[in-house]
């Protein structure tokens, strides 16, 4: 028998003896080929224990805790623990982890703190009931597809990088981006850029790696996605920039599913670059007035203050940014002029060198429209009667 282990035992069985709760490991630590080590309360780990080739597996009834001032690397993990594994260091599993049942949770703020899945390693029995809670990371994959969620769903990031990244780590929140109460950073869901409609307010992602990846998110009907979406094809992922401090689109390259339930794959970017990721929309509603209006039409106006047509609306026209509104009579004169117009115009001329008495208001007839969306860089023309 090596003699690191026996010092070891001795040494626990020292322990137990004072009444100590927990396992304290401040030696020499090994397991070796077809060992099993079945670990039932908290792990204190002071020593080494990192030179391993069998199985440590974490099994209790209640909570267990691993604690202490060193990280530790086994080969074959297992973890079944009913009240939840409580990671207040790293963890590092070489080969295979069996998730049983029970939580890994580990810190949702440092992502130094976590179970971490070596190179070439693998996992099985993830599921909504055993899983990492907080973060968790992989060393030298391409691909990796990371076992986290929240203490009730399994909600997976799937990774997918063009080079194997040295290190990459990844946690989920069901907490709103907007203002978190289970991460220490805020992201502004009205911040972004031009090209995203909205953003999801009811869960986020936060992913480290230096190295040019996309990934693939999947929702679910606690995901909610009908709330900022009207059809599938609306939905993009969107990522909280540390550079610009805004959402950016980090676009679709696939996408199946329907809003209840489905998945969406991104375009490559740089996850380093980026400090939050979750569902956004494309089109913008500016976008979608195009769209639905390949011209505005014909009005009739009759501003007699029955609520009924007294004033040119102009039905969505908030939502495609800056604009200008200009009117001409018959005769080509301008009578109306407005900049970001929100229908104002109820048959009286604002223009100061039109002579007209403008307690009247000017005469029935047809009057031309012109407006320009600026942002849009696109114009619409029609005309209108106004009946007195």
């Amino acid at each position: 028998m090596p003699r690191s282990f026996v010092t070891v035992l001795v040494f626990c069985i020292s322990s137990l003896s004072l009444g100590q709760t927990a396992f304290f490991n401040g030696g020499d630590l090994q397991m070796h080929s077809n060992a099993q080590m079945g670990i039932h309360t908290d792990l204190i780990n002071d020593g080494n224990f990192n030179q391993n080739t069998g199985l440590v597996g974490f099994y209790s009834d209640g909570p267990l805790f691993f604690q202490g001032t060193n990280p530790i690397t086994i080969f074959d993990g297992e973890f079944a623990a009913q009240g939840n594994l409580f990671l207040e260091n790293t963890i590092t599993v070489s080969n295979n982890t069996n998730f049983i049942f029970g939580n890994v949770n580990t810190s949702l703020v440092n992502p130094t703190n976590l179970l971490n899945f070596g190179e070439n390693s693998f996992f099985t029995g993830e599921s909504d009931i055993s899983k990492v809670v907080g973060f968790a990371g992989v060393e030298r994959a391409t691909t990796f597809s990371f076992p986290i969620g929240d203490g009730e769903q399994l909600r997976s990031l799937l990774l997918n990088s063009n080079n194997a990244s040295d290190f990459a780590s990844s946690a989920y929140f069901f907490d709103s981006p907007n203002g978190p109460n289970t991460y220490n950073q805020e992201f502004d869901i009205d911040t972004k850029i031009r090209d995203i409609g909205f953003i999801s307010n009811n869960e986020f992602w936060v992913l480290n790696s230096d190295t040019e990846s996309n990934i693939t998110l999947s929702w679910n009907a606690r995901s909610d996605l009908g709330l900022i979406a009207t059809v599938l094809e609306d939905i993009i992922l969107v990522g909280w920039s540390k550079v610009s401090n805004q959402w950016i689109s980090l676009g679709k390259v696939a996408i199946g599913g329907d809003l209840e339930e489905g998945f969406i794959t991104s375009e490559n970017f740089i996850p380093d670059e980026y400090a939050a990721i979750t569902f956004g929309t494309l089109p913008l509603p500016l976008d979608t007035f195009v769209t639905n209006n390949p011209t505005l039409g014909n009005y009739f106006l009759s501003p007699n203050a029955d609520g009924t047509n007294d004033f040119l609306v102009f039905d969505n026209l908030e939502d495609t940014g800056s604009n200008q509104v200009l009117i001409y009579n018959k005769f080509g004169q301008k009578v109306f002029e407005m900049t970001n117009y929100m229908n104002e115009f109820n048959g009286v001329s604002n223009i100061d060198n039109f002579v007209l008495n403008r307690e009247i208001g000017l005469p029935e007839g047809i009057y031309y429209y012109t407006i320009f969306l600026t942002d849009l860089n696109l114009s619409y023309q029609g005309f209108l009667f106004l009946d007195r």
